[in-house]
């Protein structure tokens, strides 16, 4: 096992070394810069500025200024907020991982559950109702969901806040600030979980069928072991193999579509800071989230490789017969 993690962590090391060089060159080749889009400078001082800034360096020299500045955790200056990248997308940054996590941990919950009772009563009440739960996930955008959501529970019902992450004006602190911060984050977590929720179940949904027909099943009904065991204890196991390889994407597909949940429910993370630097080319901010997200993606892969091996004796077995 200590040879198949050491392996990972060097292909991590090596995929990171190559997403570095594509983000910086994708970004770096991108026609304008922030400059560029301000009409009130004069071409000599737009020039002064991109020199001052080392702008007109070659790109080689410029990708291993901004490599050694992230290996030692600083990623740059943001010139249109003034301001270090570090000290700017640090605390979005925490606000869009209560958000992320939170869905991430009730997706996971709830497909689980969902998928394994809708295979287990096959075409009853309950698997008809999850189809349909399933479709409507898969279809109707993010934007409309909590658009409707807000007008329903925010204005109409006034259960809960209609945005932001405090009350207008709040000076709650200690554990009445944790509370308001959970109220208002109802909503954003439960548009990010329906929306993954949908994708996620049909995995578990045509894992368990499959693995709910197979021979060894059979065999465990046959010794007389309770259906509960059988279920969870044989069938959930090999049924999550699959759904195990999609956990590479969805932390930062959680992350991905907080970018237009965030901006629904004016929450303050990186999603709408994501945008907002989109408009101003605000270059080193797009490359330290979009550095983040692929950490994220690469992260996700190895930790999904290791459950894998951890889930399937077949993994470990072919690594031990490698050695």
């Amino acid at each position: 096992m200590t040879r198949f993690l050491l392996k990972r962590f060097a292909l991590m090391a090596l995929l990171l070394f190559g997403v570095s060089v594509l983000i910086f060159l994708l970004f770096a080749l991108m026609p304008g810069d922030y400059f560029s889009s301000n009409r009130q400078l004069t071409p000599q001082r737009k020039a002064e500025l991109r020199a001052l800034n080392g702008l007109d360096q070659p790109l080689w020299l410029r990708y291993l200024g901004w490599l050694w500045n992230m290996l030692r955790g600083e990623f740059g200056y943001s010139l249109a907020y003034s301001r270090p990248v570090t000290e700017l997308i640090g605390p979005l940054l925490f606000n869009s991982f209560l958000v992320a996590v939170a869905a991430f941990i009730l997706t996971w919950l709830i497909s689980i559950v969902s998928g394994v009772l809708s295979a287990t009563k096959q075409y009853s009440w309950f698997d008809r109702l999850v189809t349909i739960w399933l479709f409507a996930s898969l279809s109707v955008p993010s934007f409309f969901v909590g658009l409707l959501m807000i007008k329903f529970f925010a204005v109409d019902l006034h259960w809960l806040p209609t945005g932001g992450m405090l009350n207008t004006g709040s000076t709650s602190t200690g554990i009445e600030q944790v509370i308001e911060i959970g109220w208002h984050m109802v909503l954003p977590v439960a548009i990010l979980t329906f929306l993954g929720v949908g994708s996620l179940t049909r995995y578990f949904r045509s894992g368990m069928l499959d693995v709910l027909r197979a021979d060894f099943i059979r065999t465990a009904r046959a010794k007389g072991l309770a259906e509960r065991s059988v279920v969870f204890g044989h069938a959930l196991r090999n049924a999550l193999l699959p759904a195990i390889t999609l956990l590479g994407f969805e932390l930062p597909g959680l992350f991905a579509g907080a970018i237009i949940t965030e901006q629904v429910f004016n929450w303050p993370g990186i999603g709408r800071m994501q945008l907002e630097s989109v408009q101003t080319r605000d270059y080193a901010v797009l490359m330290t989230i979009t550095m983040l997200l692929a950490f994220l993606t690469i992260v996700g892969s190895f930790i999904a490789d290791v459950l894998y091996a951890v889930a399937d004796p077949r993994v470990r077995l072919v690594e031990a017969r490698q050695r």
